[in-house]
């Protein structure tokens, strides 16, 4: 299935390619050494109402990038444009908000199905898209047995359920900016369903307590000015407490200051790029 390509752009002595496939865009950077050979993959999960566009034009994450040779994939959040009732009423549900699960209700269930799109590798010719990872495996030149993941807010929940539900699959060492431990019911009940039990399947709490794969290190960065925090959307909290009971190392840092975003992240780009061995 052909990829066509939106625009392109020299950045950090690489290219930042926007990509347009079917009703999905995503973004890729390309750092200089993906000139030569293959080069790790970071994917970048980004949380509720924003697009592809956010960790390229607010993060500065090519400059690290480009310096570890680290191609990095940012997805759209949600698919845009099926015309479904309701979905652009709420800034946190439907359009922006897939929160990184597979819908099982109508009318939702045919495209919201952001889980396998981020992390599927097979095929399947039901969804209206291809799902992400065999499509940039195919076109581009990555090493797809190094593969990172890490996200921010509603991205930052799907950068841990991804990680904990594919074990051995991402790196060893996982970060998440901010992430929403506790996913709204409104979310859930809309994309899921009213028995609980079938949100367990997207639950980073539940899935902690039951992961049973490679040892995992996880770093949580999180503003101490973040309203949401302080709202209590987030709920950090209940996932520490749970990967600790599993014995899975959490290092938790509060970023004095800093509100709900992640302008720090080229650090943790330089982190994930010692257990890609870039």
């Amino acid at each position: 299935m052909a990829l066509t390509q939106v625009s392109s752009n020299k950045c950090s002595g690489g290219y930042q390619v926007n990509l347009l496939k079917c009703k999905m865009k995503f973004a890729i950077y390309l750092p200089p050494k993906a000139e030569n050979g293959k080069c790790p993959v970071f994917y970048w999960v980004s949380g509720l109402t924003c697009t592809k566009q956010n960790l390229i034009t607010k993060a500065g994450s090519q400059h690290a990038a480009s310096e570890y040779g680290i191609i990095i994939i940012a997805p759209d959040t949600s698919p845009r444009g099926c015309n479904i009732k309701g979905e652009g009423e709420s800034w946190d549900f439907g359009t922006g908000a897939g929160f990184y699960v597979n819908a099982t209700q109508e009318p939702w269930k045919s495209n919201y199905r952001m889980y396998a799109y981020v992390t599927e590798e097979v095929l399947r010719s039901f969804f209206f898209f291809s799902q992400l990872p065999h499509l940039i495996n195919a076109n581009f030149p990555t090493d797809p047995e190094k593969m990172s993941i890490s996200g921010h807010s509603m991205g930052g929940h799907g950068a841990l359920i991804c990680t904990l539900k594919n074990p051995g699959i991402y790196n060893a060492w996982q970060s998440v900016f901010a992430p929403i431990c506790n996913p709204s019911q409104k979310a859930f009940n809309g994309y899921l369903g009213k028995d609980k039990k079938a949100w367990e399947a997207y639950d980073a709490m539940v899935l902690s307590a039951s992961y049973s794969g490679p040892q995992l290190d996880i770093l949580i960065d999180q503003g101490s000015n973040d309203q949401f925090l302080s709202a209590s959307q987030l709920l950090p909290d209940n996932v520490i407490a749970s990967c600790s009971e599993k014995k899975i190392p959490v290092v938790f840092r509060l970023q004095l200051g800093y509100d709900h975003s992640y302008y720090f992240i080229n650090d943790n780009i330089k982190h994930h790029a010692k257990f890609l061995n870039a």
